[in-house]
């Protein structure tokens, strides 16, 4: 059975930036959580990041709200695996140069173990949030079944968008290639 990993930053690198939310060409905040649908964007505008925490780049960081900024030697990467269900959205990152990528995953998969979960929670009608009922309000030890995944290498999980999976070949390119910033979670 595949393996899969969930796609964290690695926020405890000794000396790495921390980037803002991504603003427009006038400077206004974008909504961040559209990068979370796994949709396909098409923006008016080239979001820019700001650093919010000076230092070294990283090949793959989280920006604000958990956005995936990536490096072109990332994106790279992705297209010699020829890597299906993934955009990369040109973006800035303030006084740096690029090309910087948002990484956009195409693909929601509904995969949750729940009873292989340490702890899952749903949102209920008495939350007051309708359109989120049925979601999953929180996740702990988040476990998923690769027998529903099917052919995704990379994806977002249905009902918790939050967390980004990807395949054991991609886990191991990019180690292969030393790229910095990613931290991977077995799921």
């Amino acid at each position: 059975m595949p393996r899969y990993y969930q796609l964290v930053d690695d926020r405890f690198s000794s000396g790495r930036w921390h980037l803002g939310a991504p603003v427009d060409d006038r400077g206004e905040e974008m909504d961040p959580w559209q990068f979370k649908h796994g949709k396909v964007l098409e923006l008016g505008d080239v979001p820019r990041f700001p650093l919010d925490v000076p230092g070294h780049a990283l090949d793959f960081s989280w920006a604000a709200f958990s956005i995936p900024v990536v490096h072109d030697r990332f994106a790279r990467l992705f297209e010699s695996l020829s890597v299906e269900g993934v955009q990369f959205i040109p973006a800035r990152v303030e006084g740096r140069p690029g090309p910087w990528f948002i990484l956009n995953a195409l693909r929601v998969v509904q995969c949750v173990d729940d009873a292989r979960c340490a702890e899952v929670q749903y949102w209920k009608p008495e939350d007051e949030e309708p359109d989120k009922v049925g979601e999953y309000r929180a996740i702990h030890g988040l476990r998923i079944d690769p027998s529903k995944v099917g052919s995704a290498r990379i994806f977002r999980i249905w009902g918790w968008r939050v967390a980004l999976i990807i395949s054991g070949d991609i886990k191991a390119a990019i180690e292969s290639e030393g790229l910095t910033g990613a931290r991977f979670v077995e799921v």
